[in-house]
């Protein structure tokens, strides 16, 4: 399979699935986005609390902090929801761990106060990349969340310190995919998650050989490519936050290229 080769669901090897973001679904919440990528749906909300874990009390400063859960029919299979287990899944903890880290990454938190901001990301239905749906809408959520912050202790600007969005890519029967879906990702040979931010910098890969170990070059590849993917997802979260013109600039800034160094 080369880039030009037709998947099973019509698209191209390096093409994303048709991908909608919407801000504003929930008119309670204080940010909320619905994520539609292909058929995966994420539903996320923002809630602003006035209190921080208690290693953070008394240092002035805030804390982002996730929640993930698969409605029960979210899957072909009913799955059982977590509070009748007591406690969450393996899965739902490591993956709203890394919703958690991922938005800390995006924001100062030393200019929100002592507040937490609690992302809430519900699976409605699931049909591959339900992790890199929810990194991408709770970003839009979180961003929502900010103004308020922002509006309500006067400050000149967001306290956003990057652009961050995550995308799937694959190494499925030799070739290197963007977005795997669930029928490619149950079969790959590797599968990595790319949390990246608008500049170009990584926040977090998890990238595992399924079957087999893989090689550098692929795993160069499977970067490049998610980055090339990324692009788009970073202008639907634009899109869906109606950035004023000095959000734009400050967007803008954030994500303007730089050399790195090791």
């Amino acid at each position: 399979m080369n880039a030009e080769t037709v998947r099973a669901d019509g698209r191209h090897a390096r093409e994303l699935r048709n991908i909608s973001l919407e801000s504003g679904v929930n008119k309670y919440a204080d940010g909320s986005a619905m994520i539609r990528l292909g058929d995966t749906v994420v539903y996320c909300t923002a809630s602003i609390e006035n209190r921080v874990p208690p290693f953070l009390r008394g240092y002035g400063s805030g804390w982002v902090s996730a929640e993930y859960s698969m409605l029960p029919r979210a899957t072909q299979d009913r799955n059982q929801r977590d509070i009748r287990r007591g406690m969450p899944s393996g899965r739902s903890s490591e993956i709203q761990r890394l919703i958690g880290r991922s938005m800390r990454a995006a924001v100062h938190l030393g200019s929100i106060g002592e507040r937490t901001v609690l992302l809430d990301c519900d699976v409605l239905q699931a049909a591959g990349g339900t992790r890199t749906a929810s990194v991408t809408a709770a970003f839009v959520c979180l961003v929502d969340a900010l103004r308020k912050i922002a509006s309500a202790d006067g400050l000149k600007g967001l306290p956003l310190a990057a652009h961050v969005a995550a995308v799937s890519v694959g190494l499925v029967e030799g070739s290197i995919l963007l977005d795997l879906s669930y029928e490619e990702d149950k079969i790959a040979e590797a599968d990595c998650n790319v949390v990246m931010t608008g500049s170009g910098d990584f926040v977090e890969v998890q990238c595992t050989g399924e079957k087999s170990p893989f090689s550098r070059k692929s795993l160069d590849c499977m970067l490049s490519l998610a980055q090339t993917g990324l692009e788009t997802i970073f202008s639907a979260q634009r899109e869906a936050l109606r950035l004023s013109e000095a959000e734009a600039r400050l967007f803008d800034s954030l994500n303007s290229r730089a050399e790195h160094g090791y």
